[in-house]
């Protein structure tokens, strides 16, 4: 029997939206592949999702878009070795192949797009299916519980570098990381690999210890500007000030990345602080290749993750934590004991 974390009626964290539910066990369908899920990452669009700031697509679902786990049986057209095979199961779960976006590399914009834990059942659960196109194959090196938090903090904040504008000829560049859980755990991971000189602003003083112990050159919080003009930023929070907060912050010709699926609004600010060709640009979700290209990068720096584990039967607690501000890092469900 699979053991699954539905949900039903979005409702806030601390009434404990998920509901344990017993069902049967999943078989593939052409073209899909099952996973026996063994870890599975707690993601701020999880908690949005929950609490119903981010609309459903349908009801009941499953959340979970950082799966972890083994390939227990393909289905018709699907090559049989897959099975056996430790893969991830990230936010992106399918796509038309066929549109503008697709053919141009940007399938993350595909209009027909569907998405694990939103559109699909996702990874809070014992077992998931999903396209076998849309799997990866995960690197050694990384346990279970500490690739989990890869698959949408790491790999959608690795596009939120290339949207700010930076990439592995960025040395020098100053880097503004707005907020720093567990994606800007990851991002500032790579962007000391890449030579960047890193700013991270946010209120809490264990995540700004965390920051330096990491590489970051100056940290501050929210009222505070840092000491140098930024070549780029990242937002992370759901929070419109927080944007023009990044905006103040920007030299001429830089660039404010909001790595955020919802945000609250944004308020208005003088024209005079995006004039000199700054720019705002949103992150929209990741393609396979954002995945799988940092999924190898994160193998050779190496990237570490700081995670906080529960079992899968209290992933309404991790959700409580998560909108509390109380977890360190990232929040992982422990889904069965084969991690």
């Amino acid at each position: 029997m699979r053991r699954a974390m539905w949900l039903s009626d979005p409702a806030p964290a601390r009434n404990g939206p998920l509901e344990l539910v017993e069902d049967q066990d999943l078989r593939p369908a052409p073209g899909e592949v099952i996973v026996d899920v063994s870890a599975c990452g707690v993601c701020r669009t999880d908690l949005q999702l929950c609490e119903g700031d981010l609309p459903a697509r349908r009801l009941p679902i499953v959340p979970g878009h950082q799966a972890v786990g083994l390939v227990r049986a393909a289905g018709d057209g699907v090559d049989q070795a897959l099975v056996g095979t430790r893969v991830g199961v990230a936010w992106i779960a399918g796509t038309c192949g066929r549109c503008r976006f697709c053919r141009r590399g940007r399938e993350n914009l595909c209009e027909q797009a569907t998405f694990t834990g939103w559109d699909r059942d996702g990874g809070f659960a014992t077992q998931l299916s999903a396209r076998a196109e849309f799997v990866h194959r995960l690197p050694e090196g990384f346990a279970d519980l500490d690739a989990a938090p890869l698959l949408c903090g790491g790999a959608i904040g690795y596009r939120s570098l290339a949207v700010a504008g930076l990439g592995p000829g960025s040395a020098g560049a100053r880097l503004g990381l707005y907020g720093f859980g567990a994606s800007a755990t990851c991002v500032i991971q790579v962007a000391r690999h890449w030579g960047c000189e890193v700013h991270v602003v946010t209120r809490s003083t264990a995540e700004q210890q965390r920051a330096l112990d990491l590489g970051a050159a100056w940290v501050g919080g929210p009222a505070e500007l840092p000491p140098v003009p930024l070549d780029a930023a990242i937002t992370f929070a759901p929070v419109g000030d927080v944007v023009v907060s990044a905006l103040r912050a920007l030299d001429r010709g830089g660039i404010v990345a909001v790595n955020a699926i919802h945000l609250d609004r944004v308020p208005e600010f003088p024209y005079e602080l995006l004039w000199w060709e700054r720019q705002i640009r949103s992150v929209a979700n990741v393609t396979r290749d954002d995945v799988r290209s940092f999924l190898r990068l994160a193998a050779e720096i190496p990237v570490r993750t700081a995670i906080e584990v529960h079992p899968l039967e209290q992933a309404n607690e991790a959700l409580r934590r998560l909108a509390d501000g109380e977890v360190a890092g990232s929040a992982v469900l422990r889904v069965s004991r084969t991690d």
